[in-house]
């Protein structure tokens, strides 16, 4: 009761401040009174899909559409309010030195509210505001191949040059587009790698999510060492309500099953050796191990087949895993691939100057490549979207990494 109170009054005040920001720069009362009718319909179709939502089915197309619209909605009046805020902060101030210095009449106790401070605050609230319908309408499907060189020491003679395409967070129960889809397929054929890679996630929550998509994740070509892929929190079906243990071990049996359906080897805590010629690699591929999210990956587990002097390169969905385990590791990974994040689909990015995204405060590693302790990690920053049915900043992203053998 108290949290829907503090919602209803947190509502209140951005539609208050919103309106006043309006009511000082339009003088049409019913351009104000369309504004306020709008304003107050739309909340209420958020307030009815709320109430509709199914914990049973999990995300579906309404959900992310609301989820959607509460942020187009909150996060530009937001911005409004801060500034009339503090505002109205510098005329309390105005309004307690008049009020101690001099004997102001009644209307001018309190300065009126200035129209360049409206006119500033809802330029600002315009930014947000377009940025995240252009991520709904465009920015979740531009699709970005970035590509990295990793050079080791170690690295074995046959295997310099090695290619591999990283992809992560297919999040199939998002998509609405298959030409889009189709097109970021294309992509990754393009890359022309030796290995493909798929670090988690495939669905939101169910299989049958994927099920429309298979024929179109088929067409991924298998390269000269193979398809390998993993699991992701998401896969594990831990965010809906089941009728049954059995319906949630049935559905999660599915998931599984569908990383066969689309050619993909899925390896369960478990390595492979890739040969060429005479040397080999090791390929490790633990279960879902995040700080915060499930721990079902067993590292030990999957690395008890090989040795720390062999080449290794591990994946496992979340990198919180890297940095509380991985790195300090006595088996020595040698690259760590991961994903989990999507950088919050939301932030800013300059390729070798700048990059932000609200995610940093929660994750370390959270997109493109790091280092530590000569040991690597590289976080994609997914292939699909979810809850927020877009991207703003944070792009989609099939990664290309190529090992080289160090000879300096």
């Amino acid at each position: 009761m108290y949290r829907l109170i503090a919602l209803a009054l947190v509502i209140i005040l951005l539609e208050v401040y919103t309106f006043q920001a309006f009511k000082t720069i339009l003088k049409d009362k019913w351009i104000l009174y369309s504004y306020q009718v709008i304003s107050i319909g739309l909340i209420l179709y958020i307030a009815y899909n709320i109430l509709q939502f199914d914990r049973s089915q999990g995300q579906t197309q309404q959900s992310l559409s609301t989820i959607g619209l509460i942020l187009i909605l909150v996060i530009p009046k937001l911005v409004i309010t801060l500034f009339l805020f503090g505002e109205d902060i510098y005329r309390s101030l105005v309004a307690g030195i008049r009020f101690f210095t001099s004997s102001p009449k009644p209307d001018e106790f309190l300065p009126d509210r200035r129209r360049f401070i409206s006119l500033i605050a809802l330029g600002l609230a315009a930014i947000p505001f377009s940025s995240l319908i252009y991520g709904i309408f465009r920015g979740k499907y531009n699709f970005k191949v970035i590509k990295n060189e990793i050079p080791y020491d170690d690295l074995p003679e046959a295997f310099d040059g090695l290619t591999i395409t990283h992809i992560s967070d297919i999040h199939s129960g998002s998509f609405d587009n298959p030409e889009k889809i189709k097109y970021a397929i294309d992509l990754i054929n393009e890359q022309n790698s030796d290995l493909i890679l798929f670090t988690g996630d495939i669905v939101n929550t169910h299989a049958r999510e994927m099920y429309p998509w298979i024929d179109t994740f088929k067409q991924i070509k298998t390269p000269q060492f193979g398809k390998y892929s993993i699991l992701g929190n998401h896969d594990y079906g831990e965010y809906v309500t089941w009728n049954s243990a059995k319906e949630k071990m049935e559905n999660f049996e599915n998931i599984k099953n569908l990383h066969k359906k689309i050619d993909f080897k899925l390896l369960l805590n478990e390595s492979v050796e890739i040969k060429k010629g005479q040397d080999s690699i090791q390929l490790v591929g633990v279960e879902n191990w995040g700080h915060n999210f499930k721990k079902a990956g067993d590292l030990n587990k999957a690395a008890e087949k090989v040795k720390a002097e062999d080449f290794k390169i591990l994946m496992s969905h979340d990198p919180s895993h890297w940095e509380h385990e991985v790195k300090t590791h006595p088996k020595n990974f040698q690259l760590t691939l991961s994903g989990h994040t999507h950088g919050m689909q939301f932030g800013i990015e300059i390729p070798n100057f700048f990059k932000w995204s609200p995610v940093q405060y929660v994750y370390k590693q959270w997109a493109g490549l790091y280092q530590e302790f000569n040991r690597y990690i590289y976080v994609n920053r997914g292939f699909g979207f979810h809850a927020y049915p877009g991207r703003v900043g944070i792009w989609p992203e099939i990664t290309v990494i190529k090992l080289t053998k160090n000879r300096i």
